[in-house]
């Protein structure tokens, strides 16, 4: 039934694909598209309406949606891990302070440089930098080390998001506070080619190995003894994992902002269709989610004439699954 599942949702997701590509302010159908880029690939002379179609299609539509799709495995994926090593299904990616960690440094740079290029770069180094301080408090307890870095977490998240309103107090009213707030809630609106082509790679590796590592992070979910009588170094592979889920995490924020409630939901609902079984949790979750950020991305940018934050809606849709999926575990008891 699991591996059905995932071939369900692998289906489901390249069908979701070539659904939405027509979708948009500018509807186009799927044999126009086919059409205009065979016509564009093979050099023949394009009409104006197909040549419009190959700009919308290779420069707009094509990255947003392969963004769309690695952002939302990413999120999805990263919590699947962070819920499974800490044994806790309420756990989220932004519990070691990587959300508030690149909040800061998105802050940083449109407050500062107003450069969107190095915003990019700054969010990356925040987000690696709130999960450095949670890992640095996490030592100062060793005898506890997984309760310590949940509250390094807190700690990190408490410090870096009062940091960056900081920075929403400093900011210039008129330009940059409302691009600082706009870019919190999270958007694809600004994704291009140069974002996927260096964070892209980092992303589906990340992506490729925690999908299949189900089996590594089935031995950690058992606990440190357990997983050292299978012959794992428990403390090292624990590092590994966590540091390689923030990286494709804060890459996903990179991209679109601060996105909540996917690494959260999605694992969850997976985990109870499916059970706890990583070797099926995390592809399936992978899956679900970059299909759930997909549709969700089109109804936002086709729907309104106004694009509304994507961040908004995952967060309306996320929160009755959310309770939905609580009370179908609370009766299954």
């Amino acid at each position: 039934m699991n591996k059905r599942f995932i071939g369900f949702l692998s289906v489901s997701l390249l069908l979701a694909l070539v659904l939405v590509m027509p979708v948009g302010r500018y509807p186009v159908t799927v044999p126009e598209i086919i059409k205009a880029l065979t016509a564009h690939i093979s050099g023949q002379t394009l009409s104006a309406r197909e040549d419009q179609i190959v700009l919308l299609f290779l420069t707009v539509r094509l990255p947003r949606l392969l963004a769309a799709v690695l952002v939302g495995a990413s999120l999805s994926l990263s919590g699947a891990v962070y819920q499974s090593i800490f044994r806790n299904p309420l756990v989220s990616p932004g519990i070691l302070g990587v959300l508030a960690g690149a909040s800061t440094g998105a802050a940083v740079g449109i407050v500062i440089f107003s450069s969107w290029p190095l915003t990019q770069v700054l969010s990356l180094i925040g987000g690696l930098a709130g999960v450095g301080v949670s890992l640095s408090l996490a030592k100062l307890y060793p005898k506890s080390p997984m309760l310590a870095l949940l509250v390094g977490g807190l700690v990190s998240t408490s410090f870096f998001t009062a940091v960056t309103s900081l920075f929403k107090y400093l900011a210039d009213t008129e330009n940059q506070l409302p691009e600082l707030t706009y870019w919190l809630m999270g958007t694809l609106s600004r994704t291009s080619w140069n974002q996927l082509l260096w964070v892209g790679p980092f992303m589906i590796l990340g992506i490729t190995y925690l999908s299949a590592s189900g089996r590594v992070v089935n031995a950690l979910s058992l606990g440190d003894e357990e997983a050292m009588s299978l012959g794992l170094n428990s403390r090292h592979e624990r590092l590994k994992f966590i540091c390689l889920a923030t990286l494709v995490c804060s890459c996903s924020v990179v991209i679109t902002g601060i996105i909540n409630w996917v690494g959260l939901v999605i694992p969850h609902v997976v985990r109870l269709i499916i059970g706890p079984n990583n070797l099926t949790l995390l592809p399936a979750s992978g899956l679900l989610g970059a299909a759930f950020v997909l549709l969700t991305d089109t109804v936002v940018r086709s729907v309104w004439t106004a694009e509304f934050p994507l961040g908004i809606f995952t967060s309306i849709i996320c929160l009755p699954l959310f309770a939905f999926s609580l009370w179908r575990d609370r009766t299954r008891r």
